[in-house]
């Protein structure tokens, strides 16, 4: 009997240290996959949309490339709330980074807004030789700001969108005309052409033009079609209404805990993923984007030709009080110095 028990004691005890080595075996494995840098980054972009392509691309790039040290775990399509939201949880470290719209991240960081003035840039030549010129001092701001600016994602040039047909400043004013919220730039502009605007947060957008609160909105067509605005949207109006885009932004001191190689790995995957294929690929997709919005039934309105030189005056009225308010004159002067001398070399 005594034999008996000693056997089933020394069972029970080999039995616990081989459960013991398995979960070792089974937490060491776990633990050499977990990456030893994990950034979780949210994003308004919805999964699937060509943005969110081309970040799962990049973040398995710098997953390779770092050995598997440095990991993204993205949370797509607004689930983390809205920029307002996604900022918040950077700051209490639930989030380390995300994908800001320029609306959403110009609220923290308002020299960002600068490229984001109504009826300001005529083509993309434009637009890069702009962005290639003042990355450096966007770079700063950010940086005073506790954070690291790793790309910015092009949406592209944006549309008066409608359920109605606006073809004249007219038009445009006696319809019930969408901001984003938190943009004091745009909405010092649709203010100065007589336009009475119904602010809202870009996931609210779709369900006010189902019921109808809002009927004109303002979109790239690509991106029309990404967020389902498409499905109750009637006419675009053929006038570039300005140039959107946003940021991908990594909290400065997750980022600075990176070695030097990872930091190196990060900023060439970003320039090749964001800098150079996302940006084709808007390009590219906006194209493709306005055949389907025609193929949909939805008519492109050409716009009223007079309608420019009074827009450009109602938008240098808005540069007026942005500027030192919603923006600074450094960057705003030294944007236009650029542009100018860009387009005499033209």
């Amino acid at each position: 009997m005594r034999l008996w028990k000693e056997s089933y004691s020394f069972g029970l005890l080999f039995l616990f240290f081989v459960l013991i080595l398995n979960f070792s075996v089974v937490v060491g494995e776990a633990d050499a996959k977990r990456p030893k840098y994990l950034f979780k980054m949210a994003s308004l972009a919805p999964a699937g949309s060509i943005w969110a392509q081309r970040f799962d691309q990049f973040a398995q790039e710098v997953k390779e490339k770092s050995g598997g040290e440095v990991g993204f775990k993205v949370y797509a399509g607004g689930v983390m709330g809205d920029d307002r939201a996604m900022f918040r949880k950077m700051k209490i470290g639930q989030l380390q980074g995300a994908g800001f719209t320029m609306t959403g991240i110009g609220e923290i960081v308002p020299d960002f807004r600068v490229m984001g003035i109504p009826y300001l840039f005529q083509s993309y030549e434009e637009v890069d030789e702009v962005l290639e010129k003042l990355m450096e001092r966007q770079n700063e701001a950010f940086a005073e700001k506790g954070m690291v600016l790793i790309a910015m994602s092009e949406v592209g040039f944006i549309y008066t969108m409608s359920t109605i047909p606006i073809s004249t400043l007219e038009d445009l004013r006696h319809s019930k005309s969408w901001a984003p919220e938190g943009d004091p730039v745009n909405l010092a502009f649709v203010k100065a052409v007589g336009i009475s605007p119904i602010p809202l947060s870009l996931p609210d957008v779709l369900v006010s033009l189902q019921t109808g609160m809002v009927n004109t909105v303002f979109n790239s067509y690509y991106g029309s079609i990404v967020l389902q605005w498409f499905t109750k949207i009637k006419y675009i109006t053929d006038l570039p209404f300005g140039y959107a885009y946003g940021a991908l932004v990594i909290d400065k001191k997750a980022f600075d805990r990176l070695p030097e190689g990872h930091i190196d790995i990060i900023r060439k995957a970003a320039g090749k993923y964001f800098s150079g294929k996302l940006k084709d690929d808007t390009r590219r997709t906006n194209l493709e984007a306005l055949e389907t919005l025609k193929t949909n039934g939805i008519s492109v309105i050409p716009a009223d030709p007079a309608a420019n030189a009074t827009l450009a005056e109602f938008r240098d009225q808005a540069v007026k009080k942005s500027v030192g308010n919603y923006f600074s004159a450094e960057i705003y002067n030294e944007m236009m110095k650029i542009l100018k001398a860009y387009r005499k070399l033209k």
